[in-house]
Order: C-alpha cells, then sequence, then structure tokens
C-alpha cells in the first residue's frame, strides 16, 4: 500500500428512505472479505457534536483501520451551502488523508436534508469523481413497477455520468417481495451489474424506545430491555376488548387511552397468555394515567411488556407513530444482522468485487477473520446444540445464526420459557428445533448408553437416568449420538460442567491423548494460534508435543499457515534446565511424529514472531520470525500472555477452542457476549465440517 493508492466505493441514493444503509453496511462487509485495511468515509455529515452521524457511528465499528471517527468525516451540511467548491476541495483532502492509511475505502454519500443546488445526487457524484470513485446507486423500488424503477435508474445514471462519475452498480432496494424478480429483470436494461432486494419490515421498524422519544413519551412500566423491541405495527384500540383481542399479532403496539382500564388489563394479560402473540407494547395517550386501583393492579402484575405514556390525542399519537421510522444504528443488532443477511442473500460477493477491482492485499484483519468463519461455516450449516437456551444471549446469538444461516440450532430448556422469552425479546425461533431434557423421552434412550459408558465406575440405570436430564449432559449425549454435530456451552456454566461430560462421553479422539485449547489472536493484520491457555496447567513432554500438533491442525483447519513456535524463556541451546528441556523434548518428539511440519523450539516470543530477533538469534530457521502457531509451556504462561496481547495490544481473543475431542464441542466464557457467542458456534461449525471430511464413512444415528 502506498500514498492514496488505496480504492474506494461510493454508496449513493437519490432520495430518502431507500435504505441505504442496509446497502453500505453489506459492502462494507464485501471490502472486509477482500482483506486489508478498510476504512470508512462520509463526506457530508449531517452529525452533530451532541449526537453524532447515526450511519457514520454504525460502519466505524466494522471498519478495520482504527482511524479517529472525526477525521472520518469530510465537512458538514453548514459548509456545502455555504460554499459548494470549497466544501468539494475539503472533502478530497480529509478523504486522502484517510486513504493514506487503508488499503479500501467505502464512502456512504450524503442524506437527504437539502443541500442547495444542484441536486444532491449530483452534487454527490461530483464527489465521487473528485475522489475517482465509483458509484453503487441506491434506488428505492418501494410503491414502485419494475418499469418506474428502470425509468428512475436511467435518469440518474445519467446525471451520474453529466458529473464524469461512473456507476458499477445499482441495488434495488425495499421491493415489493412478489416484484423483486421482475425489478431484476427490468434493471438488466440498464447495462449496469444489478440487484434486487426485498422489503425487510423489521429494517423500518422503530424501537419501542424511538417511539417514546417521538412521542415525547415517559416509560410506564414494563422491562427497559425490551424497549429495544422493534414494532411491526400500529393498532388504535378503540373498539371492544374482545374484537381488539382478535386482531393483536406479534409485535404489534396498541394505542389506547389511558382511561380504557379494560383495554389495559386485557392486553397486559394477553400478553402473558399463552395462545396469544407477543406485544411490542402498549402507548396509553391523553395525557391521562390510570386510575389508582388500575395502577397498583398493573404493578402488582409486574408486566414486562413496556407500556409508553404520552400526552398527544390518539389521532396524534396514532399519527406519529405510523409515521416513525427506526433507524439502523450502532447497537440495533436485529436490524443489523438482517440487513446483513440481505445483502448476503441477494448479491454475490464476488460479482461486487468483480465490478469494483479492489486490491487484495496479503493480510488477515480481525474482520476478516470473522467474516471468512461465518462463510466457511455457512458453506455447509451444521446441526449445532445450544444446552443454555434460557440465556438471553444465547436466544440473541440465536437470532444472528439463523438470519445469516450459519448453523442449524437445538436449544436446550423448557419449551414454552424459551419461547416466551424469545418472543418477549422480538426473536423468531420458528427455526430452531428446542427440546426439555427433563421431558425429552431421549433421556430414556441415552440412560442405559451412559451407563455402559460409566460401567467401570459403577453408575447405575437409576443414578444414569438423573445425570443425562442434566442439560451439559443431554447435550453432550445428543452429541455422542451423532444427532447434533457440535456443542457450545459454558454461558451460564463452568469449564469443568461444560468439559467433564467431554471426558466421560466423547473422549479424545483416536492415537491423542490430551484435550487441549487455543485462541485465535486477531492482531491488525494477522491472525495468531495460542496454545494452550485454557486447559492444561503443566503438560509434560508428551502432552506438550499432542498440544503443538492439535494447534497446527486447528490453525490448517481455519486457513492459517503452520508454522509452529515451542516457546521458552531461552532460544536454541541458549539455555539451560528442567523447563527448557521439556520443551526440547516435546519439539524432538513433534518432529518424529509429524516431520512434514515446520516446527521450531525452544524459542523465545520475541524470536518466533520478530524477523529482525529472529535473523540475530536463529538466522536459518525456516519458523523463526514468522510463527503464526505459539504453544506455551504452561497454563500459567499461555493464559497470561493471551490476555496481556488482548489487553495491551488490542487484539481479538476469539476462543478457548477445544481440540482433541472426537467431535466438537467448544466452552464459553461466563462474561460471553453474543458476538463471541456467534463466532464460537461458527468454529464450532467448522471444526464439524472438518470431523465429516476426515470420518466420511461415519454415520449418523437418527
Amino acid at each position: 500500500m502506498t500514498g492514496t493508492s488505496a480504492r474506494s466505493i461510493y454508496v449513493a441514493s437519490a432520495e430518502g428512505d431507500t435504505g441505504k444503509s442496509t446497502v453500505a453496511l453489506g459492502a462494507l462487509m464485501v471490502l472486509t472479505a477482500a482483506g486489508g485495511r478498510v476504512g470508512v468515509f462520509r463526506p457530508i455529515s449531517r452529525g452533530t457534536a451532541d449526537e453524532g452521524d447515526y450511519i457514520l457511528d454504525l460502519l466505524h465499528q466494522y471498519a478495520s483501520v482504527e482511524i479517529p471517527y472525526e477525521q472520518c468525516i469530510g465537512v458538514h451540511y453548514d459548509d456545502v451551502h455555504a460554499d459548494p467548491d470549497a466544501a468539494i476541495g475539503e472533502i478530497v483532502a480529509r478523504y486522502h488523508a484517510v486513504a493514506e492509511q487503508c488499503d479500501n475505502v467505502l464512502v456512504i454519500g450524503s442524506d437527504y436534508t437539502d443541500v442547495a443546488s444542484p441536486s444532491e445526487l449530483s452534487f454527490n457524484a461530483r464527489i465521487a469523481a473528485n475522489l475517482s470513485a465509483p458509484i453503487i446507486l441506491v434506488v428505492k423500488a418501494y410503491d414502485r413497477t419494475p418499469a418506474e424503477v428502470k425509468a428512475v435508474a436511467d435518469l440518474l445514471l445519467a446525471d451520474i455520468k453529466t458529473a464524469h462519475a461512473s456507476t458499477v452498480g445499482i441495488v434495488a432496494n425495499r421491493c415489493n417481495p412478489d416484484r423483486r424478480t421482475a425489478v431484476a429483470a427490468a434493471l438488466q436494461g440498464t447495462g449496469i451489474k444489478s440487484w434486487a432486494l426485498p422489503e425487510e419490515p423489521l429494517l423500518v421498524a422503530p424501537t419501542m424506545a424511538e417511539l417514546c422519544d417521538a412521542l415525547d413519551g415517559t416509560r410506564y412500566s414494563g422491562d427497559l430491555d425490551l424497549m429495544d423491541r422493534e414494532a411491526l405495527d400500529v393498532m388504535v384500540g378503540g373498539m371492544t376488548v374482545e374484537h381488539i383481542l382478535e386482531r393483536l399479532s406479534e409485535s404489534l403496539v396498541v394505542i389506547a387511552p389511558a382511561d380504557r382500564s379494560d383495554v389495559l388489563l386485557a392486553l397486559v394479560n394477553a400478553d402473558a397468555a399463552a395462545g396469544f402473540p407477543r406485544l411490542a407494547g402498549i402507548v396509553i395517550n391523553g395525557g391521562l394515567r390510570p386510575h389508582p386501583m388500575i395502577d397498583a393492579l398493573v404493578k402488582g402484575l409486574r408486566p414486562t411488556l413496556p407500556i409508553i405514556a404520552c400526552e398527544h390525542g390518539t389521532y396524534e399519537t396514532a399519527r406519529i407513530a405510523s409515521n416513525t421510522r427506526g433507524a439502523m444504528a450502532r447497537g440495533s443488532f436485529s436490524k443489523i444482522d438482517a440487513a446483513i443477511g440481505l445483502m448476503e442473500k441477494y448479491v454475490s460477493p464476488a460479482e461486487l468485487i468483480a465490478e469494483l477491482d479492489l486490491h487484495k492485499p496479503e493480510v488477515m484483519t480481525p474482520q476478516m477473520f470473522e467474516y471468512q468463519l461465518i462463510k466457511q461455516a455457512k458453506s455447509d450449516p451444521q446441526r449445532i446444540v445450544l444446552p443454555e437456551g434460557n440465556d438471553d444471549r444465547i436466544l440473541r446469538a440465536a437470532e444472528r445464526l439463523i438470519r445469516r444461516s450459519v448453523a442449524k440450532l437445538t436449544l436446550l430448556g423448557d419449551p414454552d420459557a424459551v419461547l416466551r422469552r424469545a418472543s418477549e425479546l422480538g426473536i423468531d425461533l420458528s427455526d430452531v428445533e428446542i427440546i426439555d431434557p427433563a421431558t425429552s423421552p431421549l433421556a430414556d434412550e441415552f440412560a442405559p448408553l451412559y451407563v455402559e459408558l460409566r460401567k467401570h465406575k459403577g453408575m447405575t440405570l437409576e443414578r444414569a437416568s438423573e445425570v443425562v436430564r442434566d442439560e451439559s449432559y443431554f447435550g453432550t449425549m445428543l452429541l455422542h449420538t451423532g444427532r447434533v454435530d457440535g456443542m457450545v456451552s459454558g454461558a451460564a456454566h463452568t469449564t469443568a460442567q461444560t468439559i467433564r461430560p467431554a471426558f466421560e462421553i466423547i473422549k479424545t479422539v483416536p492415537g491423542v491423548s490430551t484435550v487441549s485449547s487455543v485462541f485465535f489472536m486477531c492482531l491488525a493484520d494477522e491472525v495468531l494460534v495460542y496454545g494452550d491457555c485454557a486447559i492444561v496447567p503443566d503438560p509434560t513432554a508428551e502432552e506438550l508435543a499432542d498440544i503443538a500438533m492439535q494447534s497446527a491442525q486447528t490453525a490448517a483447519a481455519f486457513g492459517i499457515e503452520q508454522r509452529v513456535a515451542l516457546l521458552s524463556y531461552s532460544t536454541g541451546g541458549s539455555g539451560s534446565g528442567k523447563d527448557v528441556d521439556k520443551v526440547a523434548a516435546a519439539t524432538a518428539i513433534v518432529r518424529e511424529k509429524a516431520p512434514d511440519l515446520l516446527v521450531e523450539g525452544p524459542i523465545q516470543y520475541d524470536a518466533a514472531v520478530e524477523p529482525t530477533v529472529a535473523a540475530s538469534k536463529m538466522p536459518d530457521s525456516p519458523v523463526a520470525g514468522q510463527a503464526t502457531v505459539l504453544i506455551f509451556p504452561d497454563l500459567n504462561t499461555g493464559n497470561n500472555t493471551y490476555k496481556a496481547v488482548q489487553r495491551s495490544a488490542g487484539a481479538i481473543a476469539v476462543g478457548p477452542v477445544l481440540q482433541g475431542l472426537n467431535k466438537p464441542m467448544n466452552d464459553l466464557s461466563r462474561g460471553a457476549l453474543v458476538s463471541d457467542i456467534v463466532n464460537t458456534v461458527a468454529i464450532t461449525a467448522i471444526q464439524a465440517q472438518n470431523n465429516k471430511n476426515a470420518r466420511p464413512s461415519e454415520e449418523h444415528n437418527a
């Protein structure tokens, strides 16, 4: 990368409500997949010092190069109104300051807040021409026929050409699903590569918090966490209670005056009752509050359903609520996942990359690694069981995984309780299998199998019947019997609770005696493998050799070159002592058992990863200075090192990933974030794919 040679994409539209942020987010994922250092730039921002720019806020977090937020903005609207030509000059200068730090840049065109003359699209096209950035044009297809979409596109393409800019792609967004194919066909007549995305109601739906702000309202009661749930429709509850109940639907908001006590109580109870849809919320309007006795009753019921109070009359409340559009902002995870899912389904990344002529440098950023995990898992979705179905993080992760078709999921827990909580969170689990270990007839099948596995320990059928109903053991038995391909647990369980069933039931790969773990350490421009940082406290030389060979295999499975360094406090023969001798012995075992594997040890960390140090300490080593798999001599060293690198170098640590087990099972940290769970499921699915490829003849039990 030299100077301002970065390539860029300019995402632009000609009107509001096109869903440009959906396309921009998808395009950013494509850039990330292409590799290298990816930045974002907003030529004209509507943001203020207090509120920021929500589209830039959203995209900035996914950029793979850390550029301060303020530097990613060209000018503000006032600057454009004051002097358009000077504004373009400033935009170009600030863009190049960003481009100097990047391989590829996503440029997000302005929103529609009345930039003076000429038209805003023409002004964006002028900017794109000055940045030598090809445009992806986003056209709104909502409420338009295919012919009308084509006519609008032709007109806009002419405007862009007049401004001496080029268009490399057209995305018709928000198509009526029944017309999407016809719209795509019509756009082929433009001669420009084009795609069509269907309307996704979730992407324009406001959350209850956004509705509350729009109505200048206050939260009267309900779970604060559920204020983030999207409201997909609005209904005025002006009829009798029985007719209101007939018309309820999932994620509906019902508006009713606060003195309609019958409506308020009926809705609160219906939301809690089996067989009724889960509402997004209730709006009580008119500046009233429920009668004190009704207030006491509602609060005594402790409903989780959000209830908002506002001062507007019924008509004005309904008008505002119906016209409030939700923003896909930072933290809008349901919308973000839905948008990425749409782009992945309807826009071919390979086609887009081919059209854009992107830089493809030989580096691996954290964002690229995570994207590749999802892509590889999606290529052959595996069946993964998540035993902790009652954990909100697991439910939110399940939503992301299903929306992006990463895996086929089984959750464990009481189906009624799991579905109810999922519904409260606005999560659709219709494509997820839910099994209750306490009542499942599979437990009766698993008990004698477990007795057979543990008979040497004196296991009885009565005791086994209790054990296999534990969610960790039940999930492990699902894996053991081939009903699922992998298991991820630990969000609410200790490592011992997660791994003990694996040791008892799954056992190790033939020829491997050690179960260990690795972390994928995602640095700014590469991914390293660290092992073992979580399982084996003080491995013997034989165990250390096992860990090294297993870690190398794990690295290969995830596309990381195998150059293994067994670490010590001395390099080569420069030091002595039992700890150095152990590493030397382990290295010898690896060389004997895996003669084709590039391995070095004992070696110090700096000599393993830094070419200049390696040149002086081990100049002839094919591993020194370029190691990708780093094996620590004990758990104390490994655990502290990975945490030090994670915190001090800002690396993203993905793991621990267990290795050595007969079937893939992975342990989560009890502080795991939703993104950690998603990544771990993707990793487990990839391990399951590799298991099947390695043992194609193995049959799964029905």
